[in-house]
């Protein structure tokens, strides 16, 4: 249906045509937290005083009703993440371990011609045969290279092809990957171990392209299913006023995005586990690409029902100029002179349109002074996610060393790389309890958990899951056969001659890295995408992903640490850093705590990419009365 969205600025207000298509589902039932459909827009809307949102008789705050084209969306991504994460669960087997030795050598059930590892409670697949190191190195590159994508991906879809199209074309590199990964598994091919390791790093870099296309693009997809709004307030049939609260709304999409991401993990991971262990990497690699092979029938299903936010041309080279505008008369080598220039209370000011006489604005200052805030805003959130590496750290030992360390202890029948879905199985079931309780609950109590405290949480629990690490570590050492060699301890069938710990007591690491993701990880998503201009939101997507290629730049630089006897060390940096990134993290960014609710009640702003488009316009017109 059609209905109007107010714009504003400090000086005028502005109301222009929006077209919103609102469905209505069975799942969109009014409950306690979530308004009724029939609720979700509408024009008899207030703008909230200091006293609704802060006063002793604060308006209680709810979001707005989630569509069913949400939901098909985050089944997209439910399939990439199995996809992706049910081959990525493989490669630190694929490897670091030799191919099974053939008929009568090898263990029960293992097969030498698909790299299965049989049967036996030890049984361990492989096929290369570079070991743990190698095995870290190369799943730090697959990290790198995924996270560094998005960034090209992100410019693309904002410039030239729109969020729809690009991730059309990413889904269609990440397929051919996925084909190139099964080809270096059938047997032919991973009996020749030079052919198989070329093939499989072919496979790697090409779904490496499809994963940076997609990434960023269906994140901001998803939330964008909802009409962006400030914060309202609006008065429920029953009576009752209530803040219609934009950010509300985009946590609970992405806490529930992240929930399907994990569903798509956790089926992904334990399934391509068994099939790795039981029948071969083939099959393993195979059901991933024939899950995925379902997504492009979504994306042409929704071709003309999804939001679509058109390319806007070259409005990133315009948040450049903005930004070099403001900084032009302000670089100094001495730190407290530039900080001192960078924080008088002008910097953003200076840009604004209604601040510049019109003689002297370039060509290029096609925009309004409501899109000024934007981009400043937008900086301040890539400034935020500057933390984001000794974050991603901590967590990047959940798919590479947690692996390793499980092979090293009794597994009593496990694959030692199901045992790390213990963290997406720990999600499934406190993202619906944080949703459903631990939010409202401290709404109710006052408690504004804010973004910063929530990333800042997310930051801790990490450190105490690297601080768990390092104590089993420990522990294997003393108690392994091979003791600080415990990596390379085999019996002479060629089976893992383990550690008595007990392979679950790993699950602590696993439960405290999944709240440090609910905290930090889902937050990274919602606040790239509430802080972002709206114009720019997958290049400001794809700046928080990239926050994993540095860490796993950095993390290669640590990785000699990833081998025996120095695994203790290794988790014990990671959890200095990790705990020495929180503490930074909330002494840097506490002011900017404090103006969440001015950063989300911002105008939307209006740009024009092309100087052409408006070259008629008087220089006037483009200052802050249009919004």
């Amino acid at each position: 249906m059609a209905t109007q969205a107010v714009n504003r600025s400090s000086d005028s207000l502005a109301i222009r045509d929006t077209e919103v298509t609102v469905v209505k589902t069975d799942a969109e039932k009014p409950s306690k937290n979530i308004l009724p459909a029939s609720y979700s827009l509408g024009l008899g809307d207030e703008d909230p005083t200091e006293e609704d949102l802060h006063g002793p008789t604060a308006l209680r705050r709810v979001s707005a009703p989630i569509p069913w084209s949400v939901y098909t969306v985050a089944f997209v991504e439910l399939c990439e993440r199995f996809s992706y994460y049910g081959t990525q669960v493989l490669y630190s087997n694929f490897v670091n371990h030799s191919l099974p030795l053939p008929a009568p050598y090898g263990p029960a059930g293992s097969h030498h011609n698909t790299g299965a590892g049989g049967s036996t409670s030890q049984g361990v697949s492989g096929a290369l045969g570079k070991g743990p190191e190698t095995a870290n190195g190369i799943n730090t590159f697959n990290t790198f290279w995924c996270y560094c994508v998005p960034l090209l991906g992100a410019y693309v879809a904002d410039e030239y092809w729109g969020r729809y199209k690009t991730i059309c074309w990413s889904i269609g590199f990440a397929i051919l990957g996925h084909v190139i990964l099964v080809i270096s598994a059938i047997p032919p091919v991973i009996t020749n171990t030079n052919a198989c390791f070329g093939v499989f790093m072919l496979g790697v870099v090409i779904m490496g392209f499809g994963t940076g296309g997609f990434k960023p693009n269906i994140s901001a997809l998803v939330v964008e299913q909802i009409p962006a709004v400030n914060l309202r307030v609006r008065t429920l049939p029953s009576g009752e006023r209530v803040v219609i609260d934009p950010t509300i709304t985009q946590s609970r999409i992405y806490h529930y995005f992240y929930l399907f991401i994990n569903i798509g993990a956790l089926v992904g991971q334990i399934g391509m586990a068994y099939a790795e262990k039981y029948v071969g990497f083939w099959l393993a690699y195979l059901l991933p690409t024939v899950m995925f092979m379902t997504t492009p029938f979504v994306m042409w299903w929704g071709r003309k029902r999804y939001r679509q936010t058109p390319p806007q041309g070259s409005v990133t080279s315009k948040a450049v100029r903005v930004f070099l505008y403001v900084m032009r008369e302000r670089w100094s080598w001495n730190p407290f002179v530039f900080w001192k220039r960078t924080h008088d209370g002008t910097l953003w000011e200076s840009v604004k349109p209604s601040n510049i006489e019109p003689r002297f604005r370039p060509k290029w200052m096609t925009f309004d002074d409501a899109w000024v805030d934007e981009v400043r805003r937008g900086f301040a959130a890539c400034a935020v996610f500057c933390w984001y590496p000794l974050y991603w750290l901590a967590y990047g030992q959940l798919t590479n060393n947690f692996t390793s360390q499980a092979s090293t202890m009794t597994l009593h029948g496990v694959p030692n790389d199901v045992v790390n879905n213990l963290d997406p199985f720990a999600l499934i079931i406190f993202i619906p309890i944080c949703d459903a309780l631990l939010y409202p609950g401290l709404r109710k109590m006052g408690i504004q958990f804010t973004a910063i405290k929530k990333i800042t949480a997310g930051f801790w629990l990490a450190a105490l899951a690297m601080v768990w690490a390092a104590v089993i570590q420990y522990y294997i050492y003393k108690t392994s056969p091979c003791g600080t060699d415990a990596n390379n301890c085999y019996t002479e069938d060629g089976s893992v001659s383990p550690s008595p710990l007990n392979v679950w007591a790993q699950t602590g690491c696993y439960v405290l890295i999944a709240f440090s993701e609910i905290f930090a990880s889902i937050t990274s998503l919602e606040y790239a995408y509430s802080k972002a201009p709206r114009n720019m939101r997958s290049l400001v997507q794809a700046i928080s992903l990239f926050t994993n290629a540095i860490s796993a730049a950095i993390a290669e630089a640590l990785n000699p640490l990833a081998k025996d006897p120095l695994l203790i060390w290794n988790y014990g940096v990671f959890a200095v850093l990790a705990f020495a990134g929180g503490c930074g993290f909330i002494w840097q960014f506490w002011q900017l705590d404090l103006e969440e609710d001015v950063l989300n009640n911002l105008p939307e702003g209006h740009v024009e990419a092309n100087e052409k488009q408006v070259a008629h316009l008087d220089a006037a017109e483009i200052g802050p009365v249009r919004g």
